[in-house]
């Protein structure tokens, strides 16, 4: 069967698939149709249902495996899927959810080394405390943003964690006045409050305390929570950086700053296109 990654316009398509997105919709005539977001390990495709749309949408729901008929269009310049006919498949639909293309061990070795460059005892501790085996196996299943967000795959979180924690450990490697220990904690812990955010794939739908609370706060929550006895200046401005990594006008010290301005560099540089004015 074909992946998505290998679909060409004009070609049948009989494959399985996840549905990351349904919604039932109209068209401008009055007849209604499906929009559908499919997905595998190797990307994602609109799809749309035209015909028979009573009889197939009872068939399936958002999140489930799917076996697809369909043939490959083009439309408004990308590839869609017209699909024929789709049935519930007996598949795992989380092992259908996009995925990253690096490998996450050595991922997850990098994180490992990350955290080992933190001297300060008690930010040390905190850090292993969080990164524990179900934060862990969360930020390898998980995308750093959500489904349409930058690193929007099963594994992004942790491709991302790595990559704002090496450009954070840079930054504090040119600037020794900077608190590195501090620094990396927050750049690892940053955003740990998605494992509580996000639902699994393929979907990546908000929990409901991830609708009402955010990764952000919940981040914070989860940090706070494992804080122990860790100092309560050093405490305050781990959580402040944290609290702001999405705030420049909010932060208040040199780390919290540096933070901010990693993490935005991570997310352009993985989605902006190479070019792009």
């Amino acid at each position: 069967m074909a992946t998505i990654a290998e679909l060409v316009e004009d070609r049948t398509v009989d494959a399985v698939f996840a549905v990351a997105r349904k919604r039932r919709l109209t068209t401008r005539g009055g007849k209604p149709y499906l929009a559908l977001e499919l997905v595998d390990p190797s990307g994602r495709i609109e799809g749309r249902v035209w015909h028979d749309v009573e009889l197939l949408d009872r068939r399936f729901a958002e999140g489930d495996a799917v076996r697809v008929l369909g043939r490959v269009e083009r439309f408004d310049g990308r590839l869609q899927l017209a699909v024929r006919t789709v049935e519930a498949a007996d598949t795992d639909p989380g092992s259908l959810a996009p995925t990253l293309r690096r490998d996450a061990d050595e991922l997850e070795g990098f994180l490992e080394f990350l955290a080992a460059e933190i001297a300060h005892s008690g930010l040390a501790s905190l850090v292993g405390r969080v990164l524990d085996d179900e934060t862990r196996s969360g930020m390898r299943s998980l995308p750093a943003a959500g489904a349409d967000g930058h690193h929007g795959y099963a594994g992004g979180l942790l491709e991302h964690t790595v990559g704002v924690t090496t450009l954070a450990r840079e930054t504090a490697q040119h600037h020794p006045r900077l608190r590195a220990d501090l620094l990396l904690a927050a750049a690892l812990l940053h955003d740990v409050g998605r494992v509580r955010e996000l639902g699994r794939g393929p979907s990546f739908r908000p929990t409901r305390e991830g609708e009402i609370l955010g990764h952000v706060q919940l981040g914070v929550r989860l940090v706070d929570e494992r804080a122990g006895a860790l100092e309560a200046t050093v405490r305050a401005e781990l959580l402040h950086a944290i609290a702001t990594h999405h705030d420049r006008t909010a932060t208040r010290t040199a780390e919290a700053a540096v933070l901010y301005h990693a993490n935005q560099l991570d997310a352009v540089a993985a989605t902006r296109p190479v070019g792009d004015s």
